[in-house]
């Protein structure tokens, strides 16, 4: 009897990147396509949008224009584009005019451990819906401790990992291993360790490339 092959994604991403969940859902919906054909292992890997966000974070219309010299018509128009985008995909984006962009080393932190206890997935897309869809702050270490615990990860351990630098060496290890490898914006999947595939690319993508790059390279 034939093994259900394993396929592994890698998946460099921040949580304050709306692509990034978006790149997601479509990469999921994919993976539907394949059931009983192919397992799926995912790790989320760090990856900050903004490494030198102040505590308080940034207010986004603030940040938009800074960042990227966006004019408030424009940014108006990107964020119903992102809302257009998440409801095709069952991801709701709920953007404020009192919305800030954040630092997110910390979740990144929550994340490095919620992996070591086979909660990294859940964590993450609790984190996406914390920040986009309920508008929560993902740098307050209170809230970050209540999502932890709200996908059954213990609060206690969150809250002492949070008080200390815990994981901080290896989240900067992870950064600077995926910059080493040329990827300087997000999302970037990674397939088998071999195939990276850059941005929220259409389910149809990523399909065709587990169908004809990794199954078939795996039955020949």
């Amino acid at each position: 009897m034939t093994e259900t092959p394993v396929i592994t994604v890698d998946i460099v991403s921040d949580v304050v990147c709306p692509w990034c969940i978006i790149g997601y859902k479509k990469l999921e919906k994919a993976m539907r396509q394949f059931e009983g054909r192919a397992q799926f292992a995912i790790a989320w890997h760090a990856f900050e949008l903004n490494p030198g966000m102040p505590p308080e974070g940034q207010d986004i219309n603030e940040h938009m224009a800074q960042k990227y010299g966006a004019t408030p018509e424009q940014s108006k128009v990107n964020r119903e584009r992102l809302r257009n985008a998440g409801n095709d995909l069952d991801f709701e984006f709920k953007y404020s005019e009192n919305m800030r962009m954040v630092n997110t080393f910390d979740a990144h932190r929550l994340l490095h451990w919620a992996g070591e206890m086979g909660k990294q997935t859940a964590l993450k897309l609790a984190l996406f819906s914390a920040h986009f869809t309920d508008g929560k702050n993902v740098s307050d270490q209170d809230t970050l401790v209540a999502i932890a615990g709200s996908v059954g990860l213990d609060e206690d351990r969150a809250r002492d990992l949070l008080s200390t630098d815990l994981y901080a060496e290896e989240v900067r290890a992870v950064e600077a291993e995926w910059q080493d490898r040329f990827i300087t914006g997000v999302p970037a999947f990674i397939f088998n360790k071999k195939f990276m595939v850059p941005g929220a690319q259409d389910s149809d993508t990523f399909a065709n490339i587990i169908e004809n790059k990794l199954l078939a390279r795996q039955a020949a």
